[in-house]
């Protein structure tokens, strides 16, 4: 049997536990988006439909493979597959590493079988209407960690790695 894929979640998250509001985030921090660019480029990005559709188009040098329900649905771009064995075998034409990239219940599907977790830690709550709870993360040791005091209107925040021990 071929070796499982790594997979790593990559998660932007308010301490009040935000991602989203009205399919968008409610911040904005250059820093981790250049951050989002770094962990992806050249690997196949896993996501909901409705993330999909949050981008501002497709992004460049990554595969998109758009998990969703609808049966009919497909963009431009995008490969779809309905449910998440068959994300992992379409990701997996590209590249043993793939990046899940949101929405909350593509996370919440992909907690269990998360090799890394790279987690933006904002240090503000935000108003939204999408909130994830972060799994047991006894499963997981931190393993790089890297803290950004707040400036301006842009608030403290930090990236973390955590491998799944």
């Amino acid at each position: 049997m071929p070796h499982s894929p790594e997979i790593t979640i990559i998660l932007a998250r308010a301490q009040n536990g935000v991602i989203g509001i009205k399919n968008s985030m409610p911040w904005h921090i250059p820093a981790d988006l250049k951050h989002f660019k770094a962990l992806t480029v050249g690997h196949p990005m896993i996501m909901g439909r409705r993330t999909f559709e949050s981008l501002p188009g497709l992004l460049p040098k990554r595969p998109h493979i758009v998990l969703t329900h609808k049966p009919d649905w497909q963009a431009e771009g995008a490969e779809v597959a309905h449910d998440l064995t068959e994300a992992i075998k379409l990701a997996r034409q590209y590249s043993d590493k793939i990046a899940v990239i949101g929405g909350a219940h593509i996370f919440k599907q992909f907690w269990d079988s998360a090799d890394c977790i790279e987690l933006t830690e904002i240090y503000r709550d935000y108003d939204g209407d999408t909130v994830v709870d972060l799994p047991d993360m006894t499963a997981f040791s931190l393993t790089a960690q890297e803290e950004f005091e707040a400036e301006n209107e842009r608030p403290a925040f930090s990236f973390k790695t955590f491998r799944k021990k």
